[in-house]
């Protein structure tokens, strides 16, 4: 379960507000795959940091229990001096991950070869991302967070990524930010539509999709008229 007490987050830029959370009250769906969908620059990412717990909202809170993923593929963590495998080595101690069995899969899922054994800072940006991608499905979570993950590497490897993610869900929940609306409608159950700071949550998704879409063409849905 992920609960918002009265979220509000505000961002100030050359004394411009946006608004990415105007006092959200609102339980996720436990165990389902919640499609999280808004124009760009509405706050998809900046809520999924406030729900990871890397960002601070203005007021209000974010109660959970179970355990929640950090958003699935992120490599900005990564200690650049250090090898993959080191840097497996550390997240499996910090979330008490067997540690033999979390190297020998993300070494075998990210197909970084003899790279997995040399410092990250010589890693390109796809080869991170393999890396960041393999770690998060080693880590069994109650919930994942997922920003346009399987995006990363070519076909073969998206094809991958997809295909485990979709095992990982059958056991656990999701709050999934994707570009591709095919995508949502086919991982997930439900959806928000963030818009103006406000949650829209639907049942279906296929209704969620249908709000963004009159969203991006300027207009409210028809039964919001």
């Amino acid at each position: 379960m992920i609960e918002l007490r009265n979220l509000t987050k505000t961002y100030r830029l050359n004394g411009v507000s946006k608004v990415v959370a105007n006092d959200i009250s609102f339980t996720f769906p436990t165990g389902r795959s919640v499609a999280l969908l808004g124009p760009n620059g509405a706050g998809k990412s900046t809520m999924l940091k406030m729900i990871a717990g890397t960002l601070q909202p203005d007021s209000g809170e974010i109660v959970s229990t179970g355990t929640i993923s950090w958003p699935v593929g992120f490599a900005g963590s990564f200690h650049g001096d250090l090898t993959g495998a080191q840097n497996v080595r550390f997240v499996a101690r910090v979330y008490g991950v067997d540690t033999d069995e979390m190297i020998d899969f993300t070494r075998d899922f990210s197909q970084l070869g003899a790279h997995f054994f040399l410092p990250v800072r010589t890693y390109s940006s796809g080869m991170k991302s393999r890396l960041a991608f393999a770690m998060s499905m080693a880590v069994p979570f109650d919930t994942y967070l997922i920003d346009e993950i399987t995006a990363v590497g070519d076909g073969a490897f998206k094809i991958k990524s997809e295909a485990i993610l979709e095992d990982r869900l059958q056991q656990s929940g999701a709050i999934i930010v994707s570009h591709s609306l095919q995508q949502m409608e086919r991982m997930c159950q439900s959806g928000v539509v963030l818009q103006n700071g406000r949650f829209f949550f639907y049942e279906r998704v296929q209704k969620a999709v249908e709000h963004y879409q009159h969203t991006m063409q300027g207009n409210l849905p028809p039964w919001m008229r």
